[in-house]
């Protein structure tokens, strides 16, 4: 799908979330990248294979105390 030059990584690769956005849909909260991956702004993916990513938001640092 990426016609981008330099290529933006693939949907299998870990940096998947690095390619280009093509469709965005804020009030939805979701977009389309050009590896044909859909980015939900909660940070879970669905892949193109189907393929489901939970979301994965990094912790506060609150939290990081917290668990400590």
């Amino acid at each position: 799908m990426c016609q981008h030059q330099p290529a933006c990584p693939s949907a299998d690769s870990a940096d998947r979330e690095a390619a280009h956005p093509m469709v965005s849909r804020p009030e939805q909260g979701w977009s389309l990248l050009c590896n044909g991956v859909v980015l939900f702004e909660d940070t879970g993916e669905l892949l193109p294979d189907g393929q489901i990513i939970a979301p994965h938001r990094p912790l506060r640092a609150d939290q990081v105390a917290a668990a400590a």
